[in-house]
C-alpha cells in the first residue's frame, strides 16, 4: 500500500468517526430525556398507534421514511427493506418510492451504497466495514415498490454496486461469503466468519436481481444447496462457518434460523418446522420473540463498541426479528403465532408506542448510556400481521 493510499484511508477513517459524533449525542440526549419524560405516548388502539408512528417516521420535507421517530431518525437500508413490502400493502407505495428515490440519489452522489443516511444527508456505514445487507435490502425494497422507473433510472449505479458487492464479499470459487472477513451486518457487534445471515442476503439479492432484470454475477450459484449444505445441521441453521456444523459451540441463534426461511432461500416445510422448533427449545421466543442468543456464548467475539451497549446484541429481544419470526410461525401454527403477536399488542398498548428492543425479561432495554428507541417504522409489519391474525 502506497503512502498516498494510506493517507487517503486515514482521512476517510477520521471523516467516518466524525459522522458518529452526532449519532452518539442524539442517543445520549434521548436517554436523558426518557429518564425525565418517558417515551412518547400515542392515543388510540394498537392499529391507531401504528399508523401514527408511520406518519411520524416520514420526513415530509425530504420525502423519505426514517427508521424511527426517536433517535434513529435516519434512513437505514436494512430496516427499510424489512418493512417495505408491508408499507406497500398498507398503501404507502408513493412514500416507499419517494424514499427509494431519495436514498438512491444520495448514494449515487456519494459514489456507493452505504448502510445509513444521517439526518444531515451524509451516507455512512457502522462500524466502517462493507455492509452486504445494505445493497441486498435496498434492491429488495426496489422490488417491493413495483416501480420500474426506479430500476430504469438507477440501473447503471445499481449494477456497479452489484459488481462491487461480488468483488468485496464473495469467494468466486464457492459462491459463499468470504471467510475470515468481518462485514457490517445485522448483529454488527458480533465478529463472524461467512455468517448464515450474510449468505442469505446474497441469495436474496440474486433472486431480486433476476426479477428486476439487472446484471447478476450470482446466477451461476445454487444458493439453496449452498445454504443447506453449509449451514443446516439437520436440526437448525448454524450461525457462521467458523466452526464445524456439529461443533457444540454452534448454538442456535435467532437470525440464522429466521432469514434463510423469511428470505425464501429455503422453502421446505420440514426445515421450517425444525428451525422454529430449535428456536423454541432454545427459549429465544420468550418472553416474546425474538432473541439473537439465549445468553453469553462461550467463544463469541464482539467488537469493542459492545462495552457501551451491554447485552444489546446478545439476549435482548428484538422487535424487528420477532415480527419476521411470527410471520414464519403463522405458516405452521396460527394459534401460537396469534398468541405471540398478542404479546406485542399488549406492549404497544402498555407503552402506547412500538419500541425497538426489550431486555431478557421483556422490559424496555436500557443501560446507563442507552434506552430502547421508540416509534419504529417496523410497526408496519405488525399492522399487516394484526390484520391477518388478530
Amino acid at each position: 500500500m502506497t503512502s498516498s493510499v494510506r493517507e487517503r484511508n486515514r482521512k476517510k477513517n477520521r471523516k467516518m468517526k466524525l459522522v458518529y459524533i452526532p449519532e452518539i449525542i442524539r442517543m445520549l440526549s434521548r436517554r436523558i430525556r426518557v429518564c425525565f419524560f418517558g417515551v412518547r405516548r400515542y392515543a388510540g388502539s394498537s392499529s391507531q398507534v401504528g399508523k401514527k408512528i408511520i406518519h411520524d417516521c416520514y420526513d415530509e420535507k425530504k420525502g423519505y421514511f426514517r427508521v424511527s421517530a426517536g433517535h434513529f431518525c435516519e434512513f437505514y437500508c436494512r430496516d427499510f427493506g424489512w418493512c417495505a413490502e408491508s408499507l406497500v400493502n398498507l398503501r404507502y407505495k408513493d412514500k416507499v418510492v419517494s424514499t427509494l428515490r431519495y436514498a438512491l440519489t444520495v448514494f449515487e452522489a456519494h459514489g456507493r451504497v452505504e448502510q445509513t443516511i444521517s439526518p444531515a444527508g451524509i451516507a455512512f456505514t457502522f462500524p466502517g466495514r462493507y455492509s452486504p445487507d445494505s445493497l441486498a435490502f435496498l434492491v429488495h425494497a426496489v422490488r417491493a415498490s413495483g416501480d420500474r422507473n426506479l430500476v430504469k433510472r438507477f440501473k447503471p449505479f445499481l449494477e456497479r454496486e452489484v459488481a462491487r458487492y461480488f468483488k468485496e464479499v464473495i469467494d468466486s470459487r464457492t459462491g459463499l461469503v468470504k471467510r475470515g472477513v468481518q462485514f457490517s451486518s445485522m448483529k454488527d457487534y458480533s465478529v463472524r466468519s461467512s455468517s448464515c445471515y450474510d449468505n442469505c442476503m446474497t441469495a436474496m439479492l440474486k433472486e431480486d436481481l433476476d426479477f428486476l432484470g439487472l446484471a447478476n454475477p450470482f446466477r451461476r450459484y445454487d444458493y439453496h444447496s449452498l445454504i443447506i449444505r453449509n449451514f443446516w445441521n439437520g436440526s437448525f441453521f448454524v450461525d457462521d462457518l467458523s466452526k464445524a456444523k456439529d461443533d457444540p459451540l454452534n448454538a442456535v441463534t435467532g437470525d440464522s434460523n429466521v432469514f434463510p426461511l423469511w428470505a425464501g432461500v429455503v422453502k421446505e416445510g420440514k426445515v421450517l418446522r425444525g428451525a422454529l422448533r430449535a428456536v423454541m427449545k432454545e427459549g429465544l421466543d420468550v418472553p416474546l420473540p425474538l432473541k439473537y442468543t439465549a445468553g453469553h456464548r462461550k467463544g463469541q467475539r464482539m467488537i469493542r463498541w459492545e462495552f457501551f451497549a451491554g447485552d444489546y446484541e446478545r439476549d435482548a429481544v428484538w422487535a424487528h426479528m420477532g415480527l419476521l419470526y411470527i410471520d414464519l410461525l403463522s405458516r405452521i401454527n396460527k394459534p401460537l403465532a396469534r398468541k405471540r403477536l398478542a404479546e406485542y399488542r399488549k406492549r404497544i398498548l402498555q407503552h402506547k408506542n412500538f419500541l425497538e428492543v426489550y431486555d431478557r425479561n421483556g422490559k424496555p432495554f436500557r443501560t446507563p448510556l442507552y434506552y430502547s428507541d421508540e416509534s419504529m417504522l417496523w410497526v408496519a409489519n405488525y399492522l399487516v400481521l394484526e390484520k391477518d391474525l388478530l
